[in-house]
């Protein structure tokens, strides 16, 4: 019997991924300020989200590590936390009590899942990871560029059935337009080669004010860019575009 695997989008990079019965909460991010805004619905309060098995960061910046936002909603501090390095710090000053710090190729486990991080690229010091658990197999790419060894995860780990790539291809204005992110023709490559059951874009909608898109900040918030690509290059790939709170099932 195929275990059944399930992914909600709160919001960004902040995913729900349900393998079986273990509950992973991805990137938090639940709050905005004045240049970080979401750009479309939070699907879920921190209260609202009911039992979390596993938490996976995959860097500090704040709309991918807004640990302060679990902690002031009574989020369980004993719920362990993966992420590299530079997030384990912050989560250990924050009182999370069962931290695992792990870099590119290295894992922990947590009750029957598996979780492998892998190499990311970001402005930041990032890790992007392999979930596994009950013969399904999950790649969540954070906020990272592609990074070439990506390519390798289906031999490093068979079949991928669910990959969460993001899409905007974020280039930083006050640095030359420095890209950050990876765009949506590199993602649909990445997702070539990965030749997931399923894959759904994330981290399109986010911008930062009418101000700071036009200083700060440019990036693509069109996620069918990214399936136009996909259907184009790998047709055989289901690519799922969803609102935030709307579950996607994975065959």
């Amino acid at each position: 019997m195929t275990t059944p695997l399930k992914a909600t989008r709160i919001g960004h990079a902040c995913q729900l991924i349900e393998i079986g019965g273990t509950r992973v909460l991805t990137d938090p991010w639940f709050t905005q300020t004045a240049t970080y805004y979401q750009g479309e619905p939070v699907a879920s309060t921190v209260e609202d989200l009911g039992r979390i098995d596993a938490l996976i960061v995959s860097h500090e910046h704040y709309d991918h590590c807004d640990l302060d936002a679990l902690v002031a909603a009574g989020f369980d501090l004993d719920v362990p936390l993966a992420g590299p390095g530079t997030v384990a710090a912050i989560a250990r000053d924050r009182g999370f009590r069962d931290v695992r710090a792990i870099e590119a190729w290295e894992a922990t486990t947590i009750g029957d899942l598996t979780v492998t991080a892998t190499p990311g690229q970001h402005g930041v010091h990032e890790v992007t990871f392999v979930l596994q658990s009950g013969g399904r197999t999950v790649f969540f790419g954070g906020d990272s560029l592609r990074v070439p060894e990506l390519d390798t995860i289906p031999d490093r780990f068979g079949h991928v059935d669910l990959a969460i790539l993001p899409t905007n291809g974020l280039c930083i204005r006050p640095m030359n337009l420095r890209q950050v992110v990876m765009d949506a023709e590199e993602a649909a490559g990445l997702t070539a080669a990965l030749n997931p059951t399923l894959a759904v874009p994330h981290h399109y909608a986010f911008h930062s004010g009418r101000l700071g898109d036009r200083i700060i900040t440019k990036g693509d918030q069109d996620p069918r860019h990214y399936a136009d690509a996909v259907a184009r290059i790998a047709p055989e790939v289901d690519v799922r575009l969803v609102l935030p709170g709307t579950p996607v099932t994975v065959p």
